[in-house]
């Protein structure tokens, strides 16, 4: 059987059901941030675009008899909206005199969630990787970044590709019937705290809407972008999701979606944005145009654990960083990236980088499992 390999400058060129085939095969449990409707979305909406620094540059692996496999890629010409930071790697290299933009990005754009890469059955997938490094001398570009792959894409890669770890937090469904099975389980000042923290949020009168599918509206979005362009702007400068591109949640994956809203007299003044996959809950953004103590806490941890808990998912992933979540009942695990970098250089100096760098990760993954929030537990 003939293979060949098509760059794809959007996601127009292949069809949804070709698409999901390969990002979401019946074996495995569903992944809304790798599907064709959020994708698609991105492109669609403006938000990842050549005019925003991502390129669409996808891979897609064909035979004979149709798509063997793909990859969400992206030509990039900047490091941002990736939660993997390499600024320094490239500013090192144009100090010495080399490029470093453009590079290939294989990523969800501006998600820092784990999920399948390389959309393939596992015989094929060294195939992707010859492919990238192939597209990556074809588009100019200086390196190869995969970003948030699953460990077992991670572990023994071709040669020349060098790994990468890093922590985030997510909360573990040990099979709660109710939120107070869950904090029955915590230490008792952790669980007093949690008690403290979410009855501080009550006692001001707020509460909390779960909206999701076709009770989704244009209002709720209107609400929500404002949070959004607040939070972004304060914290990135460069908000990248457009008003449109919730729109497009609604029309192309309504329930798939999630919307934390917390009220108080009736205002809605907080919301937390999050995506409902086969076996968990991915947190995404939030904001809020009131403060109020915990308010955070409660909008995007406790109310996803509820959610969680209601709906028997096994996970709830809040997003980068944040060791704030560990006293809340969400435990460190790892997360992996592969990296390819053509010039030799650059690519010595990256891998003694990181072999120090993963050294410490291990070390903070440790530390952080010994000051668990709960009696007995072994963390990933």
């Amino acid at each position: 059987m003939a293979e060949r390999v098509r760059l794809l400058t959007s996601l127009k060129q292949i069809g949804a059901a070709e698409w999901d085939a390969l990002a979401n095969p019946p074996e495995q449990p569903y992944n809304p941030l790798v599907s064709y409707a959020f994708l698609s979305a991105l492109e669609d909406s403006g938000a990842a675009t050549a005019s925003t620094g991502w390129s669409a540059a996808h891979l897609l692996l064909e035979g004979d008899d149709g798509a063997l496999g793909a990859v969400p890629s992206y030509l990039k010409t900047h490091s941002m909206g990736e939660y993997v930071f390499d600024h320094g790697w490239a500013d090192a290299f144009t100090r010495a005199g080399g490029s470093y933009y453009p590079k290939l990005q294989v990523s969800v754009p501006f998600s820092p969630v784990t999920g399948p890469r390389m959309l393939a059955k596992p015989e094929k997938k060294i195939a992707l990787f010859k492919a990238l490094e192939a597209a990556s001398r074809k588009l100019e570009a200086s390196s190869v970044h995969i970003t948030f792959l699953p460990e077992e894409d991670w572990r023994n890669p071709p040669d020349g590709w060098m790994q990468r770890q890093d922590i985030q937090f997510h909360w573990h469904n040990a099979d709660y019937a109710t939120f107070a099975d869950f904090l029955g389980t915590l230490s008792s000042s952790k669980r007093k705290n949690i008690r403290k923290e979410r009855q501080a949020v009550a006692t001001r009168g707020i509460t909390f809407e779960h909206v999701t599918g076709g009770d989704l509206t244009e209002e709720h979005w209107d609400h929500f972008y404002h949070f959004y362009m607040d939070t972004g702007a304060r914290k990135w400068g460069r908000p990248y999701l457009t008003r449109t591109f919730f729109s497009m949640l609604t029309d192309r994956m309504a329930d798939n979606t999630l919307l934390i809203l917390a009220k108080r007299d009736g205002k809605i003044i907080a919301g937390a944005l999050n995506f409902i996959g086969g076996d968990r809950l991915f947190g995404r953004n939030w904001g809020c145009v009131e403060d109020h103590p915990f308010l955070h806490f409660e909008t995007c941890y406790y109310q996803a654990i509820d959610f969680a808990i209601e709906r028997k998912l096994k996970v709830v992933e809040a997003g980068a960083q944040g060791e704030h979540k560990l006293a809340r009942g969400y435990l460190p695990v790892k997360t992996y990236s592969l990296h390819y970098i053509a010039h030799k250089g650059l690519a010595r100096a990256v891998a003694e980088y990181l072999e120090q760098e993963r050294a410490s990760v291990e070390q903070d993954q440790q530390l952080l499992a010994a000051h668990s929030p709960f009696k007995n537990v072994e963390t990933e």
